[in-house]
């Protein structure tokens, strides 16, 4: 990478700064400055005004800030202030659906594995959910450096796409993850804790309160439903497919396919339920996006623009 300083224009620093500083002003009123917000600042101006060719990366990088920053902002206007919680609801049909007999008693797939577990498992399944987000954004910067720009655009416009398909999801159809309602019953109570769930198994493996640290930052438990976990991979693998991507990568995200989809029920975190719809919402995205708004034409200009930036 060439390391010469090159500065953008004068209009596109403005432009810049101006979004930073609106951004930040913003977010201090409404959700409160946290150090992650700072260090990615920091880094976006960084890349954006080194040189050339960090600054394309930087722009290229936006769906993916777009989606963090609009996860945070969920914050402000939480799902349940727009339509009531699910509770009772998604966890009896989980057990009418994919319910498992024990000793007569029918369990929800959770609850069965709250009860039979193991150590190997419990640190596989603490791998996968590590993964969640790091390997859709190491395959976008995979195909980025791999200098494919229109497979990395494409990709990363579905991801950001697919988030907000969720997102809206969560607010069509505010619900309760499956350790909600084996902890707390069938009572919505708003100012509930996250949790880790099956994932605090982990945290004793290795002795490192990792999980904790992640899920105690989880500001509204009632947003299970799609399960967006289950979602990324499945973007991932048809945009890996579609790269013709060796047998290597792609072993790599079937593993971590099924083993997202497979942790999200094990550690309680979604139902079954979850997981379909949230492989459903990446099939929208991803045919909203490559057979809707790639054929229309104020958005193929717009792609072809960003793209023209980006290369």
């Amino acid at each position: 990478m060439n390391f010469k300083i090159s500065l953008p224009s004068l209009r596109e620093g403005i432009i810049v700064i101006g979004i930073i500083v609106l951004f930040s002003i913003l977010t201090s009123v409404f959700i409160g400055l946290r150090p992650e917000h700072f260090l990615l600042i920091t880094l976006f101006l960084l890349l954006f005004f080194f040189n050339v060719k960090t600054r394309k990366l930087a722009v290229g990088l936006l769906p993916f800030l777009i989606f963090g920053i609009s996860y945070d902002w969920m914050r402000v206007f939480p799902n349940y202030m727009v339509n009531p919680i699910d509770v009772e609801g998604l966890y009896n049909l989980e057990k009418s659906l994919f319910g498992i007999n024990v000793d007569g008693k029918t369990l929800i797939p959770c609850e069965y594995f709250a009860l039979y577990n193991n150590g190997i498992a419990d640190f596989l399944a603490g791998v996968f959910y590590l993964g969640w987000v790091p390997v859709p954004v190491a395959f976008g910067l995979y195909l980025y450096f791999k200098k494919d720009r229109d497979m990395f655009l494409r990709f990363s416009m579905v991801f950001l796409l697919v988030n907000l398909i969720g997102f809206s999801g969560y607010y069509i159809h505010p619900a309760a993850p499956p350790w909600y309602a084996m902890n707390y019953g069938f009572e919505a109570i708003l100012d509930t804790p996250g949790n880790m769930a099956g994932l605090v198994r982990f945290d004793e493996l290795i002795g490192f309160p990792l999980f904790n640290s992640i899920y105690g930052r989880n500001a509204n438990v009632f947003a299970a439903v799609p399960s967006l976990h289950s979602a990324y991979l499945v973007v991932v693998l048809f945009y890996a497919i579609k790269e013709k991507c060796n047998w290597r990568i792609l072993s790599i995200v079937l593993i971590f396919l099924f083993g997202i989809w497979f942790t999200a029920v094990y550690t309680s975190h979604h139902y079954i339920i979850d997981v379909l719809l949230g492989i459903l919402c990446a099939i929208v995205g991803i045919a909203l996006f490559e057979a809707v708004l790639m054929r229309l034409g104020w958005f193929k200009s717009f792609y072809s623009k960003y793209l023209n930036y980006i290369k």
